[in-house]
């Protein structure tokens, strides 16, 4: 039986950093099917003959385009939006994201966030959220954690165990679906958790 192929768009200027996903994408043994635009014009044509599930796009490619990229988004209303970022994003953009990945992700925690993307494009008809609500104190342990705190230092501030800190950043991880710290602080920043301006110097 022929496994289902996925098509993949990357949206993205540099070569480096296309090579470098498609190289992880293509030697995952799954069957995806990648093809390259480096900006909204050439993603428009290419979808015209490739109904993309997923598409990974530099967030600045989408600066200044908004309008463009919504109305693309409302034409293809089954694709998920994955950013590549770099660093921290316009909040304003990152919200019209279905999910982000960092260039310094593992190859696992790509393709994790890709497959959950894959996933949560069924429909929801059981009911369930696709996202948990965090708790009181596991916000206050995100808070501590993208301001640069270790887990020592959270467990102080906040008067617990460090065994307990490791325990809410597990469950946070597992709410969230994310686990590396610069994607714990893009999310933050879409939920209103932290403020960016409080992190410019």
């Amino acid at each position: 039986m022929s496994k289902k192929v996925t098509d993949i768009i990357i949206v993205e200027t540099s070569a480096i950093i296309y090579e470098g996903l498609f190289g992880i994408l293509t030697n995952t043994g799954h069957s995806f099917s990648i093809h390259p635009a480096e900006n909204l014009l050439e993603l428009e044509r290419l979808n015209l003959k490739n109904r993309a599930e997923i598409i990974l796009i530099n967030p600045v490619l989408i600066q200044n385009q908004e309008k463009h990229f919504l109305s693309l988004k409302r034409e293809l209303a089954g694709a998920r939006w994955i950013g590549i970022t770099y660093s921290l994003i316009d909040p304003r953009v990152s919200s019209e994201l279905d999910d982000v990945v960092n260039i310094n992700d593992s190859p696992e925690k790509i393709t994790t966030t890709i497959h959950r993307q894959l996933l949560a494009e069924q429909p929801a008809g059981n009911g369930i959220q696709q996202q948990e609500v965090l708790t009181e104190r596991e916000t206050d342990v995100l808070k501590l954690l993208v301001s640069g705190n270790a887990n020592k230092e959270i467990a102080d501030k906040l008067n617990i165990s460090t065994h307990t800190v490791i325990s809410h950043r597990k469950n946070i991880s597992q709410k969230t679906g994310i686990k590396s710290v610069s994607g714990l602080t893009i999310y933050a920043v879409i939920n209103n958790i932290i403020k960016l301006d409080n992190y410019r110097e």
